[in-house]
């Protein structure tokens, strides 16, 4: 029974972890990509694309968490 809460608290730490440093990047990512598109609206998709990019680690997290629930079972 303990075994289960452990993975669980893996599984949520893997989640939880990945999306904070994702927010965390995108935070400095946003900050520059806004600074940039006001001197050069020519910017926009590069920006968007840059923000979107550190959203690949919560979906690695994602996946991860999924990992470590199925080894378990």
């Amino acid at each position: 029974m303990a075994e289960a809460g452990l993975i669980a608290i893996g599984a949520g730490l893997a989640l939880g972890l990945s999306a904070l440093a994702a927010g965390w990047a995108e935070s400095s990512i946003g900050a520059a990509a806004v600074g940039a598109m006001a001197e050069n609206e020519k910017l926009f998709g590069k920006g968007l694309i840059l923000t979107v990019i550190p959203e690949t680690l919560v979906i690695f997290g994602l996946v991860i968490a999924i990992l470590i629930i199925g080894l378990a079972g």
